[in-house]
């Protein structure tokens, strides 16, 4: 079984730097400290694999960053903001062990449901086969507008 990790230290922040990364390309490194601090800070939190765990890896093969919360549509829900995979790390389960966690911890914490949006395009196709073989259903259009 893999490990998955709470980030909470500094170097685990660092750890997860390119697997965010590799979501959001547009987060540089010299951005990503503040921004990762800012996101955490906002009742969210990051949990990660790491690939050779037993050597000390330096780095996140798989990052998830999650926030929790209440609304009345939902009631108490979890919402997945980001759910990346190093390039070279994908194929191997990494973010369905990542999901299986979250999964579990909603049961165990009594959450009522748990969400996430994905894009649409031919990149993503892997990423909705996941969603779905793990039973999340597509249950609205995600609008937005940027001001």
């Amino acid at each position: 079984m893999i490990p998955v990790l709470v980030a909470t230290t500094d170097e685990d922040l660092l750890k997860c730097r390119r697997a965010v990364q590799a979501l959001r390309p547009k987060l540089s490194d010299r951005a990503y400290d503040k921004a990762i601090r800012r996101t955490l800070a906002d009742n969210r939190q990051m949990i990660f694999v790491e690939e050779g765990k037993e050597a000390g890896s330096t780095e996140a093969a798989a990052v998830a960053v999650f926030e929790t919360g209440y609304n009345l549509f939902r009631g108490k829900y979890i919402y997945i903001d980001d759910l990346s995979t190093l390039p070279e790390y994908r194929g191997k389960g990494y973010a369905g062990t990542l999901l299986d966690w979250i999964l579990d911890y909603a049961q165990r914490e009594g959450f009522d449901e748990v969400h996430l949006d994905s894009g649409v395009s031919e990149a993503r196709t892997d990423a909705h086969r996941l969603y779905l073989n793990k039973r999340f259903q597509v249950t609205s259009l995600h609008f937005a507008l940027k001001s």
